[in-house]
């Protein structure tokens, strides 16, 4: 396995820090760690709320990268409140085909870290509306 994946894992798992903020929003439950196209890694964790206003770890991560003069995703990697690796959500999915419209099919995506198993977004994500 490449060695970006290891890479991409540690700085989520540095970020997760699942935590109450208040007695309506948590945060850090699932942490995500996206590589741009430029090869940076950007961080992001889930803040959930008691309402609709929360975001899921790997938007934050994008809104993170983009925020920061990049749109280009590589390879995206969570990891969920157990410490297991999993695919992102249909939103999380929504917002990489929008970035990147004719490229997101080659987004590699971490879904089992233990096993090694990686798909690209394509698969996840086979018949986009277009």
């Amino acid at each position: 396995m490449e060695k970006k994946w290891t890479k991409l894992f540690e700085a989520a798992k540095e970020v997760q820090n699942s935590r109450k903020i208040s007695e309506k929003v948590w945060a850090g439950g699932v942490a995500a760690a996206i590589e741009s196209e430029s090869g940076k890694i950007y961080t992001g964790v889930c803040i959930d709320t008691c309402s609709s206003l929360g975001i899921c770890a790997e938007r934050n991560a994008i809104f993170n990268m983009i925020t920061n003069g990049e749109e280009s995703i590589k390879k995206v990697f969570a990891i969920m409140p157990d410490g297991k690796t999993g695919p992102p959500c249909g939103a999380c999915r929504e917002l990489m085909t929008q970035l990147m419209q004719g490229e997101y099919q080659n987004i590699e995506v971490m879904i089992d870290h233990e096993n090694q198993r990686i798909l690209k977004l394509e698969e996840l994500t086979p018949e986009w509306w277009k």
